[in-house]
């Protein structure tokens, strides 16, 4: 296996812009998430729920599209989108933490005569961690009785699944475009399921015998 193929390998400008995007969005959803804005006792609560959500939600969406892309040889790194994390910020500032637009950057890769269900695979690959990492998440809130633990775990699983929900939108250059250029039956299945999590996740609980 090449280093470039490898979960490992990140290039320096790649883990600058990684980091970057992940605590500048964490911010961003810590003032959306805080009940009372900026209130600066409240976000020593809410910035670690945004840090461990965007963490699980953004991060490994990203690397879950840059593995598939190497899985086929392709090069492939995480770039960050400054001006999108600025938005982001202002948005959240602007709107008094009642709205957020995140688009921090995108994972790009370099390959020649890259088949339909290659770039069907990696863009499916996104959403379809999230809905992983949401699921096992919204079990662990489920069964954990320490209530701080609980509301991490219940906040990152709602934004894994709200993330996975976004990104599947048939709107190029989301990744639900591309899915759905590949296998609309799957692009179907996927953002339905994303749908029924982020706006029911008790229903998913209740169907495996837990509650929230």
């Amino acid at each position: 296996m090449s280093t470039q193929k490898s979960f490992w390998y990140f290039s320096k400008q790649e883990k600058i812009d990684l980091f970057i995007s992940w605590i500048t969005l964490s911010i961003a959803f810590a003032l959306v998430i805080n009940p009372i804005f900026f209130n600066l006792t409240n976000m020593i609560v809410s910035f670690p729920i945004a840090l461990v959500a965007v963490g699980t939600g953004f991060v490994f969406h990203e690397l879950a599209h840059r593995q598939t892309a190497r899985h086929f040889g392709f090069i492939s790194e995480f770039r960050a989108w400054y001006p999108g994390l600025l938005i982001a910020l202002f948005l959240a500032i602007a709107s008094f933490g009642q709205f957020i637009f995140a688009a921090p950057g995108a994972t790009y890769f370099f390959a020649h005569n890259v088949t339909r269900k290659q770039n069907g695979l990696i863009s499916v690959a996104g959403p379809a961690i999230n809905i992983v990492i949401g699921l096992s998440l919204l079990i662990l809130s489920a069964i954990i009785v320490n209530n701080l633990v609980v509301t991490i775990l219940s906040y990152a699983a709602l934004i894994n699944f709200w993330f996975a929900l976004f990104n599947l939108l048939p709107i190029y250059p989301l990744d639900g475009a591309k899915v759905l250029a590949w296998k609309p039956a799957i692009w179907l299945g996927a953002i339905a399921l994303s749908g029924i999590l982020a706006f029911m996740p008790g229903l998913f609980l209740a169907s495996i015998g837990l509650a929230i």
